[in-house]
């Protein structure tokens, strides 16, 4: 056991997909990173090397259930050099949606 807890699954293999944003618009994902039972600021860490691993351009979508995490996501993403693109509350958690510039 880490510093953080046990290393998830998810975490070790980068997943790509699609996602549905609340518009209706389909994007591609490049990295999902379940942080979903994680509290700070271990998924704002999760994100920063998803974020770092991505090409330009690359969307990363974050699953969080933490409500300080949802907050603290969009203002870190200046320092990323990514834009916030939306936060999408589901019913067991939020998807953060980040595009790296």
């Amino acid at each position: 056991m880490g510093l953080f807890g046990a290393k998830k699954k998810a975490d070790a293999a980068p997943a790509a997909g699609e996602a549905t944003l609340s518009n209706g618009e389909r994007v591609q994902v490049a990295r999902r990173v379940d942080c979903r039972g994680d509290s700070c600021p271990r998924p704002q860490l999760m994100t920063k090397k998803a974020v770092g691993e991505v090409a330009a351009g690359g969307l990363v979508e974050v699953l969080v259930d933490n409500p300080s995490s949802v907050e603290a996501l969009p203002p870190m993403c200046n320092e990323l050099n990514a834009t916030h693109v939306e936060t999408i509350k589901d019913p067991a958690c939020w998807r953060v949606y980040i595009r790296k510039d």
